[in-house]
């Protein structure tokens, strides 16, 4: 990349890494929000308490430095307890 100054290519850097870092938090966030779906159409009830709580941690975490806004993570915890209660339910 042709930038004209050294800050502009040191915040060209700075750039890079925490949009890489971002990109990691919010994969790990759908990873494990797919992963506790599953979990719940296979009706293991146990893992299911187990990935919504790992799920809500990461969320939170996202959601504490920035990369995700807090009421999208509010949003998708309620969504994911909600399912994850029909499910308690129904057993």
């Amino acid at each position: 990349m042709a930038v004209k100054s050294s800050s502009a290519e040191k915040r060209h850097r700075q750039s890079e890494e925490r949009r890489l870092r971002n990109k990691s938090a919010k994969s790990a966030v759908r990873t494990s929000a797919k992963k506790f779906v599953l979990l719940t159409q296979k009706k293991e009830l146990g893992e299911a308490e187990a990935a919504l709580k790992d799920m809500i941690k990461k969320l939170d975490s996202a959601a504490g430095k920035g990369i995700i806004k807090k009421n999208t993570a509010a949003r998708k915890k309620s969504r994911m307890q909600r399912l994850f209660n029909s499910l308690k339910k129904a057993q």
